[in-house]
């Protein structure tokens, strides 16, 4: 498996995502909330991800992009444990919802933390 986090791994599609906030399942990991829904998608990958970073929190769009380049890094090295976990294609976003900027190595431990509980909450799904 490669670890890079390509075009066709990223979550742009505007109904998808209307779709996602609509009918999607939430779970969080301080300052880390994730909405995810299992549903088809047009890539061959078993998930999408996007990340997204509050203007009401960051008015600095440098501090957002920050926030979310750190957001995807973690990802990118941590989504082999998803890919081995699902079975049927997942879509998901993830959100910032604290008010500071954390380091990147907390930021790691909690988006850990957060795809431990995802697989733990689809696995509990489909049973």
């Amino acid at each position: 498996m490669r670890f890079t986090l390509g075009q066709q791994e990223r979550l742009k599609s505007k109904k998808l995502i209307g779709k996602l906030y609509e009918e999607g399942k939430s779970i969080k990991v301080f300052p880390l909330r994730m909405v995810y829904i299992q549903t088809e998608h047009t890539s061959k990958f078993p998930a999408q991800v996007g990340v997204s970073v509050p203007k009401r929190n960051f008015k600095s769009a440098v501090d957002r992009n920050r926030i979310k380049r750190l957001m995807r890094e973690t990802y990118r090295k941590q989504k082999h444990t998803v890919y081995n976990a699902v079975n049927k294609p997942h879509v998901f976003m993830i959100s910032y919802i604290a008010r500071d900027e954390w380091t990147y190595a907390d930021l790691e431990h909690k988006m850990q933390k957060l795809l431990t509980l995802f697989i733990d909450e689809i696995n509990k799904d489909e049973k």
